[in-house]
């Protein structure tokens, strides 16, 4: 992909990922919890804060590539450490899932009609962890055709862009 169409990409890109942590995943949180109780819902909510800490990491990776191709200043050394700290506390998170599901698991009586809260918890933990592999190991988010080429071409994932800056300690 060009320079130029990367950066028109990337000016809605970000944002768009900006909207959904700080504002989709919360309002599918409450919405939620209209619906479900409180103490049924903790592993869905810890994987949708889960979720929403790391598309908060994704905006902001996706909007330090494009100042980085505007030209615009930012502390790199600064950036770098932040997902480097932001990594190990995703892991961490992530490590803690079946805790919270433990948990969970004891602290309610569970029933039959109880299964969508399980199913629903079920996938946005998942969907936390696809997350983090997206951004963090390889790039799952298939959305154009030069990512699809490069798929087909090679018969397997791209490592994700932020992998691979942080393994070169760079952006």
């Amino acid at each position: 992909m060009g320079k130029e169409k990367l950066i028109k990409r990337l000016r809605w890109y970000y944002p768009l990922e900006k909207f959904h942590a700080f504002f989709t995943f919360p309002l599918l949180a409450i919405y939620f919890l209209t619906l479900h109780p409180f103490l049924k819902s903790i592993w869905f909510l810890y994987g949708i804060l889960v979720c929403i800490f790391i598309l908060y990491q994704g905006q902001k990776y996706w909007q330090l590539k494009l100042w980085q191709m505007e030209g615009k200043p930012f502390s790199q050394v600064k950036n770098l450490k932040f997902f480097k700290k932001a990594k190990r506390i995703n892991f961490l998170l992530i490590m803690g899932m079946p805790v919270i599901l433990v948990v969970q698991l004891l602290i309610v009586n569970w029933n039959e009609s109880d299964m969508d809260i399980v199913l629903w918890s079920f996938a946005a933990n998942l969907f936390a962890v696809l997350e983090y592999i997206n951004y963090y190991h390889k790039q799952l988010m298939v959305d154009n055709t030069s990512d699809l080429a490069y798929i087909l071409r090679n018969k397997r994932l791209k490592t994700a862009s932020l992998a691979k800056d942080l393994k070169e300690n760079r952006f």
